[in-house]
């Protein structure tokens, strides 16, 4: 699934998608994949039926549109950086959010407003995102 081709990384999740409805055999990252998409009835529709369309389908924020695939990688990326504790701290802030909300799916919607943003500040400046930066932003969430 390591591809810079958008249309690729869509299909991935589509098949891996049409696998755990199917409950066929599933590689790990597959597994995640349909948890994801399980927690998102609203883009459920878009991975089944009209998968040709949802490959090449430009998502536009200043429209206001959600590209479901971004958001839905998001979890996946923010699940990582817990499984892995990087950036250093990453676990700490979590489970302090965890503790104010009380609800897993919630706190990463909450943690994507601060990576996307980090990813967004990336882009612009043409450098790597800054962790630290990141975590200060989760950290400020758990402060309320």
């Amino acid at each position: 699934m390591f591809t810079q081709d958008r249309d690729k990384l869509r299909q991935a999740w589509c098949d891996a998608w049409r696998k755990f409805r199917e409950q066929q055999p599933l590689e790990p990252l597959e597994r995640q994949i349909g948890e994801t998409v399980a927690r998102h009835p609203e883009y459920q529709p878009l991975l089944e039926g009209r998968a040709e369309a949802a490959l090449g389908r430009e998502y536009k924020p200043e429209t206001g549109e959600t590209n479901p695939f971004m958001h839905m990688g998001m979890h996946l990326a923010i699940r990582e950086q817990l499984a892995s504790n990087r950036p250093d701290g990453i676990v700490a802030a979590y489970q302090t959010l965890l503790l104010l909300c009380g609800d897993e799916h919630a706190v990463e919607h909450q943690m994507m407003e601060c990576l996307g943003e980090a990813l967004w500040q990336a882009q612009r400046a043409g450098r790597p995102p800054d962790e630290q930066a990141y975590l200060a932003c989760v950290e400020r969430l758990g402060r309320g």
